[in-house]
């Protein structure tokens, strides 16, 4: 018999940011997961081994990939800890490994999240003492093993988490400015756009470069994951490391090299530009990406090319005065400098998306943390 929930009915849960769950679940799809259905922040669905490994290699969208171990009704911490206590964690988790736990609870009798948690990792502690008379070791950031607990309407889902580190840590950020975007919203914006190397793709406002090495990964087919060197997945009983180096060798013989004058970077800041260039340099074809320091005023594309950026928001970022001259700008720039084009702007406050001067052809929400940012198309005649 099977010893885990998601061994019986081959199901996991994808966990996305909030407004990119429609995307996350065509994403799975596409990598050949089955009976895919969106929820609230991710998508449930179903997958033999070598497609799980596949979505956590290669899923841009998805931040985490949850295999349910055990689901069960739950009305008390004390019904969790003995529960908890149960499950033969020696089957995911060694001595020799450190293990972290997040937790989630809504609209049940355990109300607060940081103590069910606790219930958890206290569970798991005497499982091994009264075991080995031992236990193992808790790490909070980059644990071998990483469990999550989710309590929604008294009923529990303690799953292990397949990914390990957050999917979004895609390796490539040598160098950061403040508030960079998340990774997965990069990709989303990206998804959006529909950009599939047909025409030059430029970011005028780069920063450290975000946007340009999803591009890069998406163009060249390289793997979200090309660079991370552990999986989550590989804690499974059942893992299937000749599967896995099977699945990784056939993905990195799709990648495409990329030819110059494909991927346009630009910043005022040279200090930026700098950042952004180390950053792409670590991933394969990066040295291709053609850069140079300027003004938004000052915009150079080649004709029909899609301009896609993440200005300052005047949020966290300055002041909204400050915001909204530097949106007027642009906007002068994109209608005097670069006809025939379109452009994708992130907006982080929509009340400025007017002070571009043109009119968006599309609106999407797409928070950003706490930031309610709207992308934005414009076509630029």
């Amino acid at each position: 018999m099977p010893d885990f929930q998601y061994q019986k009915w081959s199901g996991y849960f994808a966990r996305m940011a909030r407004g990119t769950e429609d995307l996350g679940a065509e994403e799975l799809a596409e990598l050949g997961a089955e009976k895919v259905k969106q929820a609230y922040k991710g998508a449930y669905f179903e997958a033999d081994k070598k497609t799980l490994y596949r979505i956590n290699y290669q899923s841009r969208i998805a931040s985490r990939i949850l295999a349910p171990l055990l689901t069960f009704q739950c009305h008390s911490t004390k019904y969790l800890y003995r529960t908890a206590k149960t499950i033969e964690w020696s089957k995911v988790l060694s001595l020799r490994d450190t293990f972290a736990l997040s937790a989630t609870v809504s609209h049940s009798r355990i109300t607060h999240s940081k103590y069910a948690a606790l219930c958890v990792k206290d569970a798991i502690a005497d499982y091994f003492v009264e075991s080995t008379g031992k236990r193992p070791n808790v790490r909070r950031e980059n644990p071998d093993v990483h469990i999550n607990l989710h309590v929604q309407n008294n009923k529990a889902v303690l799953s292990l988490d397949t990914s390990g580190e957050a999917l979004h840590k895609r390796g490539y950020r040598k160098e950061t400015l403040e508030a960079p975007m998340r990774e997965t919203l990069a990709a989303a914006i990206i998804r959006l756009s529909g950009w599939k190397g047909e025409v030059s793709f430029c970011d005028p406002m780069c920063g450290s470069g975000t946007l340009l090495m999803e591009a890069l990964m998406k163009v060249c087919r390289i793997p979200a994951g090309y660079l991370r060197h552990r999986f989550g997945f590989e804690n499974l009983p059942d893992f299937d490391r000749d599967l896995w180096i099977k699945i990784r060798a056939e993905e990195d013989r799709r990648i495409m090299p990329l030819a110059r004058g494909v991927l346009l970077g630009s910043d005022i800041s040279r200090h930026a530009l700098n950042k952004a260039e180390k950053n792409c340099l670590s991933l394969p074809f990066g040295e291709n990406i053609r850069w140079k320091a300027a003004p938004i005023e000052e915009i150079t594309v080649p004709q029909r090319s899609l301009i896609v950026c993440n200005p300052p928001y005047g949020v966290r970022l300055g002041d909204k005065r400050r915001a909204a001259l530097l949106y007027r700008d642009m906007g002068r720039a994109l209608k005097e400098r670069c006809g025939g084009s379109i452009a994708f702007i992130y907006v982080g406050d929509p009340s400025l998306i007017r002070e571009f001067g043109l009119k968006a052809t599309l609106k999407r929400a797409l928070p950003n943390g706490p930031i309610k940012g709207q992308l934005c198309r414009f076509d630029v005649f």
